[in-house]
């Protein structure tokens, strides 16, 4: 067991590095999320879903 974790070390480490960046950024468009704020930049102009995304005040 412990030579298999030495041999692949490497490649242990890298998906971990992967896991953590997906999972900072769920973190980071789930709080955006609750706050309100949109990735889309709000130009519905240029939008295919003009007008359907965003309550109107």
């Amino acid at each position: 067991m412990i030579s298999w974790l030495a041999e692949n070390i490497g490649t242990i480490v890298a998906a971990l590095a992967v896991i953590a960046v997906v999972c900072i950024a769920v973190a980071v468009i789930m709080k955006d999320k609750k706050k309100g704020k949109s990735s889309c930049g709000n130009h519905c102009a240029h939008c295919a879903m003009a007008g359907q995304c965003h309550k109107t005040k």
